[in-house]
């Protein structure tokens, strides 16, 4: 017998409390009672689990819940718990992380006909025992939650998933409901094939979250960006997204040095400290967490506040799922993400090497992230529409693009100006060597191929090469122009770019945002970097100290016959007219200063700078000074022996676990860092030693940073990346550290 309208309404107010259903919740439980397969596409806060969790309870049998989270599980299991007291047999999960005797009773829970809702993974459900186990016991449906996983196309492939609908037909058919909070309408079609139920009823509700503000901030000193946000939003509860578990743990241990409490939650922490991890932050323990996208799935915390990504995501699909966590209840909720053109290269360095077709998959979902960080448009306007749902009104009032219109012009002229250039030249190159052609600015890379004899060259040194690099972003974006990642990101022109260079169209661009592109200056990227960090701070540096500390760093070099940069670099000297440092341990904080140079350049800066601080009765701002953590993690500490001991650098690798790319990676951030190291026997053996003289001259007399694409382009390609890093770190531990 079928429960009626009257125990479901009764079911949802004394089980749930609540005294009515919300969208469509009502239609999807009714149609899944009556024995049809569902589709259900809900945002985040939408009360997407009430649609499988109150059928659970009202039908015959028990409901198999698919979930790809134990955290997840073990969240939803104890809410269900807490509904009704003694209500402990009626939700279980089944995963590795039980022991034998939990898992025996949940066996006898289940055979006993006590358990309505069983939460299992993917991966648990492939057992030959547990499909033994659920042929035994009457099942009233199947509930794919974040049923996204199912699809290639979506932001969480798991191929487990993939073989759901087999399992099904192994344990017995009933109906099945497939729920997810992002799925555009190619995920939506694989999702409904993969599970075999093509006539699926379809429920969609709005994509729109109007209590969420979204915003996009340039990447230039996030972490004390960061930290000055979450020090205004004392009190709030709070999520911080990385791309990778050493991230995670880096920025964990960097706030709650700064006095935030954080705890960081990744698949590399075992399964008692996720769940621990998790707990104190639902029990507001601790107020942020930090972590990998395996955070925040299905967690029901209603009054997180802001969510912050300090790496761009992967896709669309992954940013909105990640930032549906904030503002459940329907108050505020503030949407940060970070973002630098150099990781988007980054990540497209990462599909480097994978089948095509995943490379084809990950470069469309990429090209999204880059269209949305970059575009001047209301960025609700453009997260409806990759849903395929169409925003109304022209300004949101609720994102950074609404909120503070940043003002275009029409670039016609400046795109057809690239397509033409790239067109004339009988190779393709990448991005930032194309931009320094129309800027007229010349290098050992340009001279080689002769680009500065072309009429092209200069042809647009009214303007920045970084200008020409944002023009050329617009034009990926506009798919005027593509980029082939297999061949190491060489730009061409599009049927699309070739039919706008015959006819142009309005092309609206941004005037204010510049986003730095691989191989630009490293000096240039730095002025950026504390000039922004001088408006965080209030208004910017102190100008007569700047430049008091510029002549001190002129005479200095003089004195010691070195570059000015090789002292302190120009973020440096902006941090200390704003930090006003004046210990070692405080001078430390600013941007680029390490322990060794600190203790080696750092003596006469202090005393420079006490001395004005007291001459003009500064106070101090002590408040913003970002503290970070000693950077001698046992990973470092196991390569800075091995460094001591002589070992060739691929056997460090191979022992680590890791690629030459990686280790490098690893010996220029304990360079970084003050520690000095000799890898005198490693280059000595395997570099020219007239390689090793031309590289180091270079950086001694002719480099304006230490920057290595920089050093590349000038010292041209003879010189292998690998050679370049390995004498500026060299050069770095015998001269400027």
């Amino acid at each position: 017998m079928k429960p009626d309208s009257a125990l479901i309404h009764k079911t949802l107010k004394e089980f749930f409390g609540y005294d009515a259903f919300k969208a469509d919740q009502e239609k999807i439980i009714h149609h899944l009672i009556e024995g049809g397969d569902a589709f259900v596409l809900m945002p985040t806060g939408g009360g997407k689990s009430l649609c499988y969790q109150l059928p659970a309870l009202v039908m015959e049998g028990t409901a198999i819940i698919i979930s790809p989270l134990i955290a997840l599980m073990k969240n939803q299991v104890d809410l269900i718990r807490g509904f009704e007291a003694g209500a402990s047999s009626v939700a279980h999960f089944l995963n590795s992380s039980l022991s034998r005797q939990q898992i025996d009773e949940v066996r006898e829970d289940l055979l006993a006909g006590k358990t309505k809702l069983l939460y299992v993974a993917p991966e648990s459900l492939t057992k030959e025992e547990n499909v033994s186990l659920l042929r035994e016991v009457k099942i009233s449906f199947y509930a794919v939650d974040e049923a996204h996983c199912i699809s290639e196309w979506g932001h969480d492939f798991r191929p487990e998933y993939r073989r759901i609908r087999s399992l099904v037909d192994q344990i017995g058919r009933a109906p099945i409901i497939a729920l997810t909070a992002t799925a555009t309408p190619k995920v939506q079609s694989d999702i409904l094939k993969n599970l075999g139920i093509p006539d699926a009823a379809v429920f969609k509700s709005s994509f729109n979250r109007p209590n969420l503000y979204y915003e996009i901030r340039d990447k230039v000193d996030p972490e004390k960006d960061l930290i000055k946000f979450i020090r205004q939003n004392a009190g709030k509860s709070g999520i911080i997204y990385c791309l990778s578990r050493k991230k995670v743990e880096e920025m964990a241990e960097l706030l709650c040095i700064n006095g935030i409490k954080a705890l960081p939650y990744h698949a590399g922490l075992d399964a008692k400290t996720r769940a621990e991890n998790q707990d104190k932050f639902l029990m507001e323990e601790v107020r942020v967490i930090v972590a990998t996208i395996a955070f925040g799935m299905g967690i029901d915390k209603p009054d997180i506040r802001f969510v912050i990504h300090y790496d761009i995501p992967k896709s669309i699909e992954s940013y909105y799922q990640e930032t549906g966590r904030a503002g459940r209840d329907g108050q505020e909720g503030i949407c940060i993400a970070y973002y630098s053109y150099k990781d988007i290269q980054k990540l497209e360095k990462f599909m480097q090497g994978k089948p095509v077709a995943e490379q084809e998959i990950s470069r469309q979902l990429l090209s999204e992230v880059l269209a949305y960080a970059e575009s001047s448009q209301c960025r609700r306007k453009l997260l409806l529409n990759y849903f395929g749902e169409d925003f109304q009104e022209d300004n949101c009032h609720c994102c950074d693009n609404c909120v503070h219109p940043r003002p275009t012009f029409d670039g016609r002229e400046e795109m057809l100006l690239v397509i033409r250039l790239i067109e004339a030249l009988p190779e393709h190159f990448k991005l930032d060597h194309l931009a320094n052609i129309l800027s007229g600015v010349s290098n050992s890379i340009i001279k080689s191929y002769k680009h500065d004899e072309l009429p092209f060259f200069g042809a647009g040194k009214a303007h920045s090469e970084k200008f020409w690099c944002t023009v050329i972003h617009q034009g990926l974006i506009a798919r005027l122009l593509s980029k082939e990642i297999e061949s190491y990101g060489l730009i061409h022109v599009t049927d699309l770019g070739r039919s706008f260079a015959a006819e142009p169209w309005a092309l609206p661009l941004v005037e204010d945002r510049v986003f730095a592109a691989s191989g630009d200056d490293e000096e240039d990227d730095e002025e950026a970097a504390a000039a922004a960090v001088a408006m965080k701070a209030g208004g910017g540096g102190d100008p007569v100290l700047l430049s008091m500390l510029k002549d001190l760093r002129k005479d200095l070099g003089k004195r010691l016959k070195l570059q000015p940069w090789i002292i302190f670099g120009d973020p440096a000297l902006e941090d200390m007219s704003i930090l006003y440092p004046v210990t070692f341990e405080e001078l430390k904080n600013c941007q680029g200063v390490g322990e060794g140079k600190a203790r080696k350049f750092g003596g006469e800066f202090i005393k420079l700078i006490q001395k004005y601080v007291d001459e003009n009765e500064i106070e101090r701002p002590d408040d913003f000074v970002v503290k970070s953590a000693p950077n001698k993690s046992a990973a470092k500490v196991a390569i800075i022996q091995s460094i001591d001991r002589r070992m060739s650098l691929e056997d460090i690798a191979q022992a680590r676990g890791m690629d030459m790319d990686e280790l490098m990676g690893e010996i220029e951030a304990i360079v970084s860092s003050g520690t000095k190291l000799n890898l005198d026997y490693y280059i000595e053996e395997n570099l020219d030693e007239e390689i090793v003289e031309d590289i180091y001259r270079y950086f001694k007399e002719e480099a304006t940073s230490d920057d290595v694409q920089a050093a590349m382009e000038a010292l041209g390609p003879d010189y292998y990346e690998n050679e370049v890093r390995l004498v500026r770190l060299k050069f770095l531990c015998e001269i400027a550290s």
